[in-house]
């Protein structure tokens, strides 16, 4: 199914998506993204059905092409403090507070989001697979978050960051098992299973 140019016809639209909310580790990434009507690509698609190769391909045409686009990062210990919505919500907010163009009205993946400086807003459920400036966003949101997660992989390389982003996959939880968690990991979050102890 083709991806629609615009929510609003004949305004200044932007679209905005976060990546990173079901981490245990790791900031949670947000993007949004002004396109021209006439913006397209053959493989533009929410950053989830696309390739690692792909979305790394899209990211410098996406930035090349857009109006305007803008990414925020809101870290973990600010997660813990206003809780993961809150934080995503936030780091929309702050990549809108960036665009240097003002949008008329925005358009938001997911169902949850907090008025942005009295601009109309329409949040859109796997909006990030129906409109393009979402799906933009959203391969700039998980690329920009991808290169952070591999450059603090470097600092403790045991947990896997580079391969797993931070997600709770067996091999990240069986570490966190073994050696505890870590600066980057989000203390609010379950770590483990119930079965297994953590050492903070």
């Amino acid at each position: 199914m083709a991806l629609k140019k615009y929510y609003l016809k004949n305004c200044v639209e932007a679209g905005t998506d976060e990546a990173g909310r079901g981490c245990l580790a790791g900031p949670v990434v947000a993007a949004a993204v002004i396109l021209p009507s006439n913006f397209k690509h053959p493989f533009l698609n929410d950053s989830k059905q696309l390739t690692e190769k792909k979305r790394l391909e899209l990211k410098p045409f996406i930035e090349k092409n857009a109006l305007a686009f803008s990414v925020a990062f809101v870290y973990e210990n600010k997660i813990d403090e206003i809780n993961i919505l809150q934080a995503s919500i936030l780091a929309m907010h702050q990549s809108l507070d960036k665009l240097t163009i003002t949008p008329e009205h925005i358009i938001v993946d997911g169902n949850k989001f907090n008025t942005y400086k009295n601009i109309p807003h329409t949040t859109i459920i796997k909006g990030d697979a129906k409109y393009n400036s979402i799906a933009a966003a959203s391969i700039l949101a998980k690329t920009y978050r991808d290169e952070f997660m591999c450059k603090i992989h470097q600092e403790f390389p045991e947990y896997q960051w580079n391969k797993n982003k931070g997600y709770p996959t067996k091999h990240h939880r069986k570490v966190i098992a073994a050696i505890g968690a870590c600066k980057y990991h989000r203390k609010t979050f379950k770590l483990l299973p119930d079965q297994l102890k953590l050492t903070l």
